[in-house]
């Protein structure tokens, strides 16, 4: 990335943050950095131990050239052999589920730095969302530099900022009709990839906001990568499938494997963050004009972010290690192929520093309760205070 960035001004960021934005607040962190310094030491020594290579992993090659076989398999079947609805529709699911299983893994990792030594293979990785459609420039500001920094924090984390539509934090505006968020937020789901292809990208570039924080519009190569991605997944999903099929069944297609990805990318990351267990940490005013977190960085990833699911070998697969964000958010720089390996080492210096580490056995209770949580966002506060734990 070769954007020219202000220097953050937080107490605490360790090197593993790719924070490079001054917020309007100035927010910061707890000075101490004990529980995250233990954390590195173990880890090292656990590299040192096995000699396995935090990047480069062959089996993320093998993962990656894998994922892109389904991919391009899925959407040339679509283009060149379905005459069809009875194989479209499979089809276009089976494609939407492969956009998901790109953004998971190859471009997740691609875009943390987390998929190889060599910043141009990381580069090349994290353009494969430009084929889905988004825009690995703003997804590193978006993601790397804003949520990874303050997830659950309001006015701060934009993921977890839906506007009037839902609310996903204590601390937002509660409207009436968010007593059915539970239902139809599963549905809205659903728009989220049609939303970013048609509207976000291009609302950022024109406005050079995201959300509440000011970033710089991309310019020169960043710019040419924005544009050249634009052209080609457009020419892919209308262009060259209008010039083989009516343009009311390319939209269709479109539609119905947008709607599949859209769901799947959204489900799996609100179970991370917006389930019951997860906290939403409110910073509090300091001398000087800013606020301050109560918590050191680590500790704060560790308090907002819950694991699912670490049990389910293909869970694991397709997710690209997010039902282990806890360690992602901890080492997001280290290739997921190593995450299950990781968790144990983080949830016993979690036991032993008093960290509560949170993790729902199956991927079905994280889901429930990401609906419970929605259910009680959506209650007026007198009736929210008063409903148990599920």
């Amino acid at each position: 990335m070769t954007s020219s960035t202000p220097e953050i001004t937080l107490d605490a960021i360790p090197t593993e943050t790719d924070a490079r934005f001054l917020p309007a607040t100035r927010l910061k962190f707890n000075g101490s950095d004990r529980f995250l310094r233990e954390l590195r030491k173990r880890v090292d020594a656990y590299f040192e131990r096995t000699g396995h290579s935090r990047r480069d992993c062959p089996q993320m090659y093998f993962k990656t050239a894998t994922i892109l076989a389904w991919f391009f398999s899925a959407y040339f079947l679509l283009l060149f052999v379905s005459t069809s609805w009875i194989s479209a529709v499979p089809l276009a699911i089976v494609l939407g589920l492969a956009v998901a299983a790109i953004g998971f893994n190859i471009q997740h990792d691609g875009g943390h730095r987390a998929y190889s030594e060599r910043p141009w293979v990381n580069r090349v990785m994290a353009l494969t969302l430009d084929l889905m459609g988004g825009s690995c420039y703003f997804w590193d500001w978006k993601h790397n530099s804003i949520h990874h920094t303050f997830p659950n924090v309001n006015g701060q984390d934009d993921d977890i900022n839906l506007g009037f539509l839902g609310r996903l934090s204590p601390q937002q505006r509660r409207y009436w009709f968010h007593r059915m968020q539970g239902i139809y937020l599963w549905l809205l789901y659903g728009f989220l990839a049609i939303k970013w292809h048609l509207v976000d990208d291009f609302q950022q570039i024109a406005t050079g906001y995201i959300g509440g924080h000011k970033i710089p519009r991309p310019k020169g190569k960043d710019l040419f990568m924005f544009i050249a991605g634009k052209v080609v997944f457009f020419s892919m999903a209308f262009g060259i499938p209008m010039l083989l099929h009516r343009w009311w069944a390319v939209l269709a297609v479109y539609a119905l494997a947008a709607f599949v990805s859209g769901v799947v990318l959204s489900v799996v990351f609100q179970l991370a963050h917006c389930v019951e267990e997860a906290e939403f940490p409110v910073p509090v005013p300091v001398e000087g004009g800013s606020e301050r977190l109560q918590t050191e960085w680590a500790i704060h990833q560790v308090q907002t972010t819950v694991d699912f699911a670490r049990g389910n070998w293909l869970l694991c697969w397709f997710l690209g290690g997010l039902n282990f964000q806890i360690e992602h958010h901890l080492f997001h720089k280290i290739c997921h192929v190593h995450y299950p390996a990781l968790s144990k080492v983080v949830e016993e210096a979690c036991k032993e520093f008093g960290v509560q580490y949170n993790a729902h056995k199956s991927f079905f209770s994280a889901v429930r309760s990401h609906f419970n949580f929605l259910v009680e966002m959506g209650r007026p506060p007198a009736a929210a205070s008063q409903i148990p734990s599920a």
